[in-house]
This record gives structure tokens, sequence and C-alpha cells, in this order.
């Protein structure tokens, strides 16, 4: 049931963080999935972590409050099974209980995991549903129901909260024909019309049905069916929130206007300049939602500025003015008063899920009752704002001077890759299609235990060293075991590919329960880039130089690149976001010419969120592409032409900016493509990428061992499609989430596959 209130602004959320103050759902899913909780024990949990944030948002205030957002893996995947889009590959019955949902995820021995790949512009991850020609739905939302029913017998105000059609169809894929996916429309939209109608006789009064679609450049046939599939929900449903997020969607204001819903959420963080648009003539029968609150990034609201501009909203909309976050939480910390070591300026700065909720309870109070009923409030929130920007721990005049002479900075390598190449060759002497990983092996409990002890201050420096060289030297002797060409040191010493090189540079700051979901039960707790950034002394010299000491096979030197820790962090945004990937490029390229003159020949530097960055508009491409660009060749271009620069991305959809990633310039890029059956592959085939690639043979998200034969089967393709003279093994991404008991299996046949081809080349060359 929902609260009606129909003279004051009124506050909603759009969703919250399903991971618990603790990562409680991680836990008890990962237990799960060991056999060591049962379904029922599993359920109970997620029911107990329900009924708590609901709680927490009635308690600060929240008019209306998010059910449908809390998931056990991923919101996309229970939106497939809630619609009955299963695969039919998995040989599922119509419904689906926990086991069969985590197959979808994960896969099993008879099929593959689902694609996953990211959610628009951000690092959450979603699974992509798989649509087909000849698909049909239907409804099974159990699920959904049995959270209302949970929320509605608390006394919770319930705002289901739905993605929309629209969107569901446009963020799917076609795997093995091309065919128009509007066709589906017309079957789907009977199965959202049958979940209103039910979800409209249990008393529910608002529903919030996401289409972040819109803010990308659909063509004309989707927007000419908006209206009509709107008009065909709106006849029997709950009064209908539309909700947009990420990007602007002005473009298609006086159609938004005109649909038949009673709302309309816009996202005021990332594109405020549409409001006027939407403001001029705006119906008087529907209620404007303005997210005003950063659903994206942990900076606090500067409540000043914001109160003055929403007062003039105020004016003109009167009760149909309502606020929000500008998206989901999803993407930020839970609760800022767990970081009781969180040094205690920085932490004024900062606002997580709980205290976002708050400022916007703080803003109703200020817009309905006036400016004296949070007079304190607004006086904390100025000093806090004051403080941020005159504080000197912000600004380094050194690195100010550094980028203010950027132009100097080379951003090419001396030679173009051909004759790179034939050097690194010589140098190297690697086999056809060389073996190696993406970086990153098993973090163990006892690797975990002693970081956390060195950390904790129980356990020496020189102790904690010597534990991790053991732990380097037990994963080489593995590799070498196992028969891979390129080796690892196995990153032991880092907690986060991210966190391990925010810690050892200056401008990052770090929490201790700031946890995010990146994916199904995998959280990361990104760093803080509160300041200018630059490296004060090596980050990771001393342990790839130890590594290369124990081996004659060359050891990578492992480094993650400034997009993605750009990306991966949150974020300063009191400067343009080019301005910090700079700073972080020049670090990381003192780095890469440290590793150089160390002895290193092969240089790894990660950029997965490369295409996260992308904007969602086309005509704001090239400008991120090109500083994107130039910031991972200010990275890399310092080494000698003998020296190869590798670069690893994943889990995006890559296709359409691959000349941007052929101007970075790598010597070998590692990419994802078993999930998606080597469709990113092909594009690279298709654009004739020039320098090296390494194809993902096998997904390191899923439990299976992969087979030699389904190898194989994926290197015979992607030699049909790139020069095996330029392809390498690898898997598709780290493995530091898995078990060495799943691990050396794999790889042992991962070097049997690359074995096999060599052979029959060898074999082909004779004859």
């Amino acid at each position: 049931m929902s609260r009606e209130d129909g003279s004051k602004t009124r506050i909603h959320n759009l969703g919250f963080p399903s991971i618990g103050h603790r990562r409680e759902l991680k836990t008890a899913v990962e237990a799960y999935w060991q056999d060591r909780c049962s379904v029922d024990a599993l359920g109970e949990i997620g029911k107990n972590l329900r009924a708590k944030h609901w709680y927490i948002q009635k308690e600060a205030g929240i008019d209306l409050i998010p059910v449908g957002d809390f998931s056990f893996y991923d919101r996309m995947l229970d939106t497939i099974c809630m619609l009955g889009a299963v695969p039919k590959r998995f040989g599922f019955s119509e419904q689906i209980g926990l086991a069969e949902y985590f197959v979808m995820a994960r896969g099993n021995d008879q099929q593959p995991a689902m694609e996953m790949t990211k959610w628009f512009d951000t690092n959450y991850h979603y699974i992509v549903p798989e649509l087909t020609q000849e698909m049909g739905f239907h409804l099974n939302a159990h699920k959904l129901f049995t959270e209302v029913d949970e929320a509605v017998a608390l006394q919770i105000p319930v705002k289901p909260v739905l993605i929309g059609p629209l969107t569901f169809l446009a963020l799917g894929k076609s795997k093995h024909t091309d065919f128009d996916k509007l066709i589906l429309l017309d079957r789907l939209l009977p199965v959202y019309q049958q979940l209103l109608t039910e979800l409209k006789d249990r008393g529910i009064s608002w529903v919030q049905i996401e289409e972040p679609a819109l803010t990308l450049d659909l063509p004309k046939a989707w927007l000419e069916r908006l209206k009509p599939v709107y008009e065909a929900l709106a006849e029997h449903s709950p009064k209908i929130m539309l909700t947009t997020y990420f990007h602007s969607v002005q473009n298609h204001a006086s159609l938004l206007k005109s649909l038949p819903v009673s709302g309309l959420h816009l996202d005021m963080v990332r594109a405020p300049e549409q409001l006027a648009t939407f403001t001029q003539d705006y119906p008087e029968d529907k209620h404007l939602s303005l997210g005003i609150v950063d659903g994206r990034n942990i900076w606090r609201t500067d409540l000043n500025k914001t109160l003055d501009f929403l007062k003039i909203i105020k004016a003109s909309l009167g009760e149909r003015l309502w606020l929000a976050p500008s998206c989901s939480l999803l993407h930020v910390p839970v609760d800022l008063q767990q970081e009781t070591k969180l040094d205690p300026q920085l932490k004024s700065w900062l606002a997580f899920s709980v205290q976002k909720l708050e400022e916007l309870e703080i803003l109703k109070r200020g817009l309905n009752e006036g400016e004296s009923s949070i007079r304190d409030a607004l006086e904390s929130s100025q000093v806090a704002s004051q403080d941020r920007v005159s504080s000197p721990r912000v600004h380094n005049v050194l690195v100010q001077e550094r980028i203010a002479k950027l132009e100097q900075v080379t951003d090419k390598r001396t030679s173009p890759f051909i004759e790179r190449q034939k050097l690194q060759r010589k140098r190297l002497n690697l086999s056809l299609f060389p073996t190696t990983t993406i970086g990153s092996f098993p973090q163990t409990k006892t690797i975990r235990e002693t970081r956390a002890a060195y950390k904790k201050g129980s356990l020496s420096e020189p102790d904690y060293r010597l534990a991790m060289q053991q732990e380097i030297q037990e994963t080489i002797r593995r590799q070498e075991a196992i028969g891979l060409d390129v080796l690892v040191h196995g990153e032991a010493e880092r907690n986060d590919m991210v966190e391990y090189f925010g810690e050892q540079l200056a401008g990052f700051a770090f929490t201790q329960h700031g946890w995010v979901q990146s994916y199904g039960s995998r959280c990361v707790k990104p760093p803080i880039i509160y300041g200018d950034v630059y490296r004060s002394k090596p980050m990771t010299v001393d342990w790839i130089t130890y590594a290369q000491s124990l081996t004659s096979k060359p050891v990578k030197g492992m480094l993650t690149g400034p997009v993605t820790i750009l990306h991966w962090s949150f974020c300063r945004n009191d400067q343009p976001k080019s301005q910090t990937a700079f700073q972080i490029a020049l670090a990381i390229r003192d780095e890469v010419q440290d590793l150089e003159e160390a002895g290193i020949g092969i240089i790894q530097i990660d950029e997965p969120a490369y295409r996260e960055g992308l904007p969602l508009k086309r005509s704001e491409w090239d400008d991120y592409l090109a500083w994107a660009s130039r910031a991972f060749r200010l990275s890399s271009s310092g080494v000698r032409d003998e020296t190869q620069i590798h670069t690893h991305m994943c889990y995006s959809e890559f296709n359409d900016i691959l000349p941007a990633i052929a101007s970075m310039d790598a010597d070998v890029i590692t990419i994802e493509s078993s999930r998606s059956d080597l469709e990113l592959l092909k594009g690279f085939a298709d654009f004739q990428y020039p320098n090296e690639i390494g194809p993902g043979v096998y997904d390191v998200h899923s439990p299976v061992v992969p087979s030699i034969e389904s190898m194989v089967a994926i290197l015979k393709e992607a030699a049909q499609v790139i020069a095996p003279a330029n392809l390498w093994v690898n898997p598709d991404c780290g493995l530091k989430t898995r078990q060495w008991i799943e691990v050396e299996p794999a790889l042992k046949n991962m070097v049997a596959a690359a074995q096999q081809l060599q052979q029959q080349h060898r074999l082909q060359a004779i004859l």
C-alpha cells in the first residue's frame, strides 16, 4: 500500500542495495553454492534483509519504498524468469526455483551460463536476455508477489519496481539469428498487462516502470511504439511512474509528456539541462520526479544550492513535485556510519545510501515546512561544501604543473606495431598459440587471512612479505607444472585490482565497508578519489621482479589502467574526468618505465572499464574516446619497441568502438568471448584488428571445468578469422574468485588445447 498526501512534496526511492551492511547476502549465496546453506535458509536470509532495508527507508521518511529491487543475483535475470523468457536450452519447466536460477547465471556441465555485460555505463553487470524469433512469454511473478505481500504485511508503503518492456527487449540479444527484436513486443505486452492488473488487484497505488533505454539512441521504430505500449499498460495498471536515468531524455520530452502515465522521473544529476524542456507546459495531471541526490557517487549533496533550485520548481509544480535519488542506490555503499576509521574531514564530505535518504528527507522538510525547520542541516552542508573546496589536501602544485606540460609528453610508441612485433618475437621466442592467464590466481583463505593480519598490525612487514613471496613462488611453480608459456605472479598481495593501486597513490581514500555489488555475489570496495593523483614510489616492481627471478619463462608485469582505475573508483566531481584520468595515466607511466628498467619484457595494463565510460549518446563518443585512448597511451608509450604491452577487456560491448581500441595500440589484447559465442572476436576480425589477440576460451565465472574439446573448437573457430600467428590462448578473465581445484584442471585442458592446435599447424606446414 502507499500513503497518499495530496498537499506536499513527496520523496521516493528507486532501489536499495541488496547486499546488506556487511555483505550478508554474498556470504549466504556463496554458502548455498557450496552446499553449506539450504535453499530455505537462503530464502529466510533474503526475507530478513528485505525487511531490514524496508524499515531503514521507512524510518528515513521515504513516502514510497521500492519492492522488487532485491535480487539474489541480478534484477534482469529476475525479470527473465518473471516474464517466462528462460532460454529453452536449459530444459527447465515453467516454475524456476533458486537452483535453476543460479544455473542460468553460472552455467553447469550441460549448458554455459547466460551472457553477462555492463548495465549502461556502470560497473554493474546484468544477465543478457536471450531472444529468439519464435519465443513466447508467460507470467511467473511468484517472487515479486511474495515480496509485495511481505512488505504490505509490514505496513511498508509499497511501490513495485519493474524493468520496462522496451528496455528489456533493447538490452536483450539474439545469439543465432538476426531479426527485429521489436516483433516480440506484442507477445510481451500481455504478460506485463497481466502483471500490472494483479498488482492493482492487490491494492497497489503506484508502480515504477524503468525505461533507461530511452537515454540511448533508439531507432525511430522503437520510439513510435512507446505511446501505444503505455496506452496498453496504463489501462489496467496502478499509477505508473515512468522512470529514466543515467542521461537526458529531453529529445523525447513531447512524447513522454503525452504518455498516459501518472509521473515521469528524470535524472537531474547526470542531465540537469533537460529540466527546462520538461517543465515547459508540463501536463497538470502528471507528477514530476526529480533525481536530485546522486545515486552513482558518494559525494554529499549541496543542500543549500539544491533547495534554492527546488523552491523555484515547487512554485511551478506544487504537490506534483517528487524527489528521489537520480537512480537506484545499488551503485553506492550502504551506510557511512560504519566507517569508523575514515578521516573525519573526508567523511564529512560523503553520503552513502542511508545518508542519501536522509538528504531527501531534509529537502522534503525544507520544501514543506520552510528553511527554518532544517537550518542546522543547511549550515552543516554549507560548511562541508566550503571545506572541500578550500582543503589543501585536494590540490597538489607539482601534479598541476605536470598536467600543464602534458602536451610535451609523447603518447605514441617509437615504431609501428609490425616493427615492434618482430623485435618482441625475437626477445620472447614464444611458440605458436602462446598460453597465458589474465593475471590473478585464487585468493585462498590463507592469503586473505595473511593480508588481514598485516593490515591489522598483528603481522610484521618482513613476515608479510615472506608469506606473499611464498605464495608467489607456489603460483609460479603451479604455472610451470601446468605448462603455461607466459606466467604471472598471481596478485596474492592485492585485495582488488583497483584498490591495491589506489592505496599506493596520493589522492585516494579507502573505506572499511564501502562495498557495492558488481555482479552476483561479487562485491567491490571502490576507492575514493578526492584529490590530485600521483605516485610517490614503485608499486609492483619488487613483486614482479621476485616472480621473474623464480623462472626462465617471461612473467608479465600486471597493472590496472588509468581509465579503469578512474571508473572503478568513486571519482571526484570537481574537475573533468579526463583530467583525473591523465593524472592517473602519468602515475602508471612511471610504473611501466620502472618495470621495463627492471628487465620485465611483458607489461599488461588492464582496461576492462574502457567501454563502461562511453557516453550513452553517440554524439558524445568522440570526445570520450579521444581522451580515454590517450590516457592509455600516456601510460604505455614510454617503453622501448621490444617491450610488449598487453591490455585486457571484458564483459562489455566493444564492437562499435574498435577504431578507438585499435588507437590504444596495445601489442596484445585479451578479450572475453566465451559467454558471447565469439561475438566480440568476430567483430575484431571484421574490423581487421591489426595487433595480436587472445580470445577468452573459457568462462572463469562458471564453476564448470572446460573440456579440451570445447576449447579446441573455440580456437579453431578463432583461427578462421584471426591469423594463427597473432592468436594467444587464455581464460576470459582473472582467476581470483575461483579455487585451485577448478583452476588447475581448467588450465591444463587449455594448454592441451593449444598444443593440439600447435601440432595440427606443424603438420599442415609439413604437408
